[in-house]
C-alpha cells in the first residue's frame, strides 16, 4: 500500500513535469482545442483553415456593433457548429472573444508564451472587441431598452455611489416619461 502510494506520487510529478516541458514548447497538453485549431504531428497549434474563417466572422462581426445572440443564430441557421459539434450559444461566444490565443498567446497554468502559436486575430481587432465587451458588461440591459439613455454607465448617485441606469414610466395620460434611477434602490 505505501509502494502504491509512492509510485502515484511520484508519477503525479513525472506527468506535471512532462506538461509544464511541453508548454515551454508551446505544445498541445491535451483537452477541448479552442474554435479554429487543430494539433499537428508534432503536438504545436495548427490553424484550422476550416474553422478558422468562422473565428475571424464572429470577431470582425462582434467589432462592427452585432450582439452575440444575433451572431449565434446567424451560424446555427447556416449549420455551422463549434469544435464540440454542437451549436453556438452565447456564452461559447464570449470565451472565444475572450481568448487570447486568437493573437497568438499560449497559455498553460502560469506559462504564457507571446507569438507561441499561430495567430489568427490582428491584436488591434482583439482590443477593440475587448473595450466593447467590457462596456457591454457594464451596462448589460443597454440592449433591452427602447430609449437611449446617454448617461447609463456615466452618472453615478450622490448619495451611494451606485449606477444610475435610464427606467420610464407612463403616467396616467399615457405619455411616457424617461429618467434615472440608482441601482441599489432597485
Amino acid at each position: 500500500e505505501g509502494m502504491a502510494e509512492y509510485y502515484s506520487a511520484e508519477l503525479a510529478v513525472k506527468v506535471r513535469r512532462g506538461q509544464q516541458e511541453n508548454a515551454l514548447k508551446c505544445r498541445s497538453n491535451g483537452g477541448t482545442l479552442a474554435l479554429g485549431y487543430r494539433v499537428g504531428k508534432d503536438r504545436t497549434y495548427e490553424i484550422d483553415p476550416d474553422k478558422a474563417p468562422i473565428v475571424q466572422e464572429i470577431f470582425s462581426r462582434y467589432d462592427n456593433g452585432e450582439s452575440m445572440q444575433v451572431i449565434a443564430d446567424s451560424l446555427n441557421e447556416r449549420g455551422l457548429r463549434n469544435q464540440l459539434n454542437r451549436p453556438f450559444r452565447i456564452a461559447a461566444l464570449g470565451k472565444t472573444l475572450r481568448n487570447r490565443k486568437y493573437i497568438g498567446e499560449y497559455h498553460y497554468d502560469d506559462t504564457v508564451i507571446p507569438g507561441g502559436i499561430p495567430q489568427i486575430i490582428d491584436p488591434v481587432l482583439f482590443d477593440r472587441v475587448q473595450k466593447r465587451m467590457d462596456l457591454n458588461k457594464k451596462a448589460s440591459a443597454r440592449g433591452k431598452a427602447a430609449e437611449e439613455y446617454l448617461l447609463t454607465t456615466k452618472l453615478f448617485c450622490g448619495h451611494c455611489g451606485a449606477l444610475m441606469a435610464g427606467e420610464s414610466g407612463t403616467s396616467k395620460t399615457g405619455a411616457i416619461h424617461c429618467y434615472y434611477k440608482c441601482g441599489s434602490s432597485k
